[in-house]
């Protein structure tokens, strides 16, 4: 990239463009998405309760009810990219938030009916992930025609602080509806937030590009693997996928270990476990809000390893908290690393949304987090692992260290000779 386009492209960052908040079609896709996350961390609440309390759940059923939730992603996300390549994004949205709309709603109505069981909750719980994964690869596929891409970094700020509130509010919200309306009835929340999102969608006038015409010889199987050869053959790209990996690993490891650190190694009265997490989610919310400040002034390309390498090295004081004042500790720490892996996040997804050609989005977003998040059940199993073997507190300390030396893929790579990111690259075609 010459100096002279260094210098337009820096001077494009710093202008902005116009104001993501007069720009009616983002306030609709970004008002939608609120309602619909909050309603997604209520189910999170009321789904594991409905299980345990009204159908006397065992442990492994609801474990085997949470894993049916995320199953979809590791079984069809990367047939999804595809498909999602061929199609509308925004169509696909609107489907499935109908198609989720009446999936939840089928469970306050069973309730109601006395006929509610477990063998509802899960396919319930897999309809509804296959319908996530389809709706998410969309979403991050389709924003990229909906804002110019200087306003990526503003847009994904957005998005992902309306994420983090949700995980602030949400459980606090599924809580107080559980206790008025029962389990049953707090998913009906959910079920109506997919409506607000509908209308919301619709309500968009903007509509982007259609996709090119498939050649006769392609396959939904070619087209996979045209995807997956874009990611592992950028030479920045799948540096950042296995940073997000090894970070979503760690992650994994410090999430299954945190509760017992607090209850058995602390010794916080489980009550308030919830408040003392809260500092996590403040945290994102921060990273959200200012990242598109700090990349502006730093670098949307520059931001990526800093926030990794710099922003988040002070987590590991998380490992360190004690009983009493000490506990204050590890909600900094969990904040601290929020806050970096929220700025990380939307500066990385802004990067892959810039450099992707708009025909390979779809296959772009699902190859990534086909790979990332199947990192993060392992990360618990190794941690649960570790934490038998050398014990809570030294398997945190490996789990908070691991997840900063992540930043090292995207530091040695050609992505810290970069200020701001660049165009697309042209896609590699298979050799015959």
């Amino acid at each position: 990239m010459t100096d002279v386009a260094n210098d337009l492209q820096a001077a494009g960052m710093e202008s902005g463009g116009p104001s993501l908040w007069r720009q009616r079609d983002f306030m609709l896709l970004w008002s939608g998405q609120t309602v619909s996350e909050m309603g997604s961390a209520v189910t999170e609440i009321a789904l594991p309760l409905l299980a345990v309390v009204a159908l006397k759940a065992s442990t492994f059923q609801v474990g085997l009810l949470t894993a049916a939730t995320t199953a979809a992603f590791a079984v069809i996300a990367l047939p999804a990219g595809a498909l999602v390549d061929r199609g509308a994004k925004r169509s696909i949205m609107i489907v499935c938030d109908i198609l989720r709309l009446l999936i939840i709603g089928s469970i306050p109505v069973a309730a109601a009916l006395g006929h509610l069981t477990m063998t509802q909750l899960y396919i319930v719980a897999v309809a509804a992930g296959v319908c996530t994964v389809f709706f998410d690869v969309a979403y991050q596929s389709y924003l990229p025609s909906l804002v110019r891409t200087e306003s990526l970094m503003d847009a994904n700020g957005k998005l992902g602080t309306t994420s983090a509130f949700a995980q602030l509010g949400g459980p606090s919200l599924g809580g107080g509806l559980v206790a008025a309306f029962g389990a049953a009835g707090a998913v009906t929340a959910d079920a109506l937030s997919y409506l607000i999102s509908v209308v919301s969608t619709i309500g968009i006038r903007t509509r982007e590009e259609p996709p090119p015409a498939r050649r006769a010889d392609e396959t939904l199987r070619s087209q996979i693997a045209e995807g997956l050869r874009f990611v592992t053959g950028h030479r920045i790209l799948r540096r950042v996928v296995a940073c997000t990996a090894t970070a979503n690993l760690f992650t994994g490891m410090s999430s299954a270990l945190v509760m017992v650190f607090l209850v058995r190694v602390l010794h916080v009265h489980p009550a308030l476990t919830g408040l003392v997490l809260a500092g996590a989610a403040v945290g994102g919310i921060a990273g959200g809000v200012f990242a598109g400040r700090l990349a502006r002034r730093i670098g949307s390309a520059r931001i990526i390893w800093m926030s990794m390498l710099v922003f988040s090295a002070p987590q590991v004081v998380a490992a360190a908290a004690w009983r009493g004042w000490g506990v204050l500790l590890l909600p900094l720490g969990w904040g601290i690393a929020y806050f970096a892996a929220m700025v990380y996040n939307v500066a990385q997804v802004s990067y892959r949304q810039s450099v992707t050609p708009p025909e390979l989005m779809g296959r772009m977003n699902a190859a990534v987090r086909w790979v990332v998040w199947g990192t993060m059940p392992l990360g618990s199993i190794l941690g649960g692992t570790l934490g038998t073997l050398i014990g809570v507190r030294p398997a945190l300390w490996v789990a908070f260290i691991g997840s900063w030396a992540a930043g090292w893929f995207v530091f040695c790579s050609p992505l810290r000779h970069l200020r701001d990111v660049p165009g697309p690259e042209p896609v590699p075609t298979a050799t015959p």
